[in-house]
């Protein structure tokens, strides 16, 4: 007596496991519950596929299993794989998610680091001016190509420490004794 059923079964090219349990319902009934899964996947929900539930007697179930089974057995096996796709993208979401927030605090870190030098470095320049040594000031004062966001104060900052540097005999164009 040859069945082919096993032949029928590796047909369908799903992967994954099967369980499947006969029952006598009664004289001539047989009930059937075929559970298709794969224990490969991490979803939980994978728990949740319902069996596929046949009844009839020997003769339907014998000319109309894989014919019931086929299309359902298909289906599950597609929605694992979605599962299994769903997580990898998930889990590399979370990654790249990860990076991004580092980036971000990074990228703060560093700006909270800069705003730190560009103040330090305003305080000591006017920390000199309050001394009376402008030049030493106007050359604390950071330049405007690294901090744009400040690029008029620094302008503004410069100019009025300029105007209080002491006037120089030696290169003043009004003085007609320089040369």
């Amino acid at each position: 007596m040859e069945t082919n059923f096993f032949k029928s079964i590796l047909a369908l090219q799903v992967a994954g496991n099967w369980k499947i349990n006969i029952a006598k319902e009664d004289t001539d009934k047989l009930i059937v519950s075929v559970l298709f899964y794969n224990d490969t996947v991490g979803d939980d929900a994978r728990k949740k596929v319902p069996p596929i539930l046949l009844k009839g007697t020997v003769e339907e179930i014998d000319n109309g299993f894989f014919e019931a089974i086929a299309e359902p057995v298909q289906d599950t096996a597609k929605l694992f794989a979605n599962m299994e796709q769903f997580l990898k993208e998930k889990e590399q979401a979370k990654v790249s998610l990860q990076m991004e927030k580092y980036n971000i605090l990074k990228m703060g870190k560093e700006k909270s680091e800069m705003q730190k030098q560009y103040e330090s470095a305003m305080k000591k320049a006017e920390e000199l001016e309050s001394a009376g040594k402008f030049k030493e000031a106007w050359m604390k004062v950071p330049p405007a190509d690294l901090y744009p966001e400040y690029k008029d104060i620094i302008h503004s900052r410069r100019a009025e420490l300029a105007d209080k540097f002491p006037v120089d005999l030696f290169n003043d164009p009004n003085n007609e004794e320089s040369c």
